[in-house]
């Protein structure tokens, strides 16, 4: 399976990626390094139990290295670039044995995909690493539909959900079509369209910080357009996003919420109620 990606080159500013390459995918594995990225760690732990589970339903072994931390995209969308480098250093030293690497997030898949190249540009042998870990790395969704080619038989009960996906993860690693292709296997699920999913919710890292007032806005416009669409709930498998859009509705005081994607595909396959 062939799909077209978009990478910057290697000496380019943090620009949209603009040069489409072909990537061919691997046969499915025996193991592989799920790199459970801090949000999901702090925020959505179950995510990444159950992205793991999904992994070993394929009959994938998972290593998950304690001392992974950061893929460093806060700081280097902040504009720290030496700081960012040294937690890509760490990050790059402890995935550095030759397993594909999955992420339950494709905003840090890109960052490993896409700016680790820019980070090292002027350091070539350390490129070499970076491509390396460049092509070994997969999205979840990515790697399920692509690499497992998963065939799965849906328990769940009939469901509408909206989508949401990370505007990065988007343009760098082309989640919105792994993830709707995925949905698109559960034979009880509808995926609902909504007015605002290519729309950026408003978190975008220290952003929503920075401009807390714009961020709102934004968030805003997203509950509203995943509300109206007539979804029980949002799926997305972007924990950045969902830590967000779910504030914002919690803030509203409203009863719809979202989930990551790794929980809503194992509960529907595994059969087990959601808690």
């Amino acid at each position: 399976m062939r799909e077209l990606f978009y990478d910057a080159a290697p000496n380019a500013t943090r620009v949209a990626p603009a040069r489409p390459t072909e990537r061919r995918y691997p046969a499915k594995p025996g193991r592989v390094i799920l790199y459970g990225t801090c949000v999901v760690d702090m925020f959505f732990p179950e995510a990444g139990l159950d992205a793991i589970r999904l992994l070993e339903r394929e009959g994938i072994a998972v290593d998950y290295p304690q001392a992974q931390t950061c893929c460093g995209q806060p700081a280097w969308t902040s504009g720290y670039a030496d700081e960012a480098r040294s937690v890509a250093r760490a990050q790059l030293e402890l995935l550095d044995n030759g397993l594909l690497v999955v992420v339950p997030s494709g905003s840090c898949a890109g960052m490993f995909r896409q700016h680790y190249r820019e980070l090292f540009a002027d350091e070539p042998e350390t490129l070499v690493r970076v491509n390396d870990l460049a092509e070994r790395t997969f999205e979840l969704t990515e790697f399920l539909l692509h690499v497992c080619k998963v065939d799965w038989q849906d328990l769940g009960e009939p469901t509408r959900v909206a989508l949401h996906t990370s505007c990065s993860a988007r343009r760098e690693m082309n989640t919105h079509r792994h993830a709707r292709a995925l949905l698109a296997k559960l034979a009880n699920v509808e995926r609902l369209d909504h007015d605002h999913e290519s729309e950026c919710c408003g978190f975008g890292g220290t952003f929503s910080v920075r401009m807390p007032e714009v961020s709102g806005a934004m968030v805003l416009d997203k509950t509203r357009a995943l509300m109206e669409s007539g979804a029980a709930e949002m799926v997305t498998a972007d924990g950045g996003c969902l830590l967000n859009i779910n504030g914002s509705l919690e803030k509203q005081r409203q009863t719809f919420r979202g989930r990551h994607l790794a929980s809503f595909l194992w509960h529907r396959i595994s059969g087990e109620a959601r808690s």
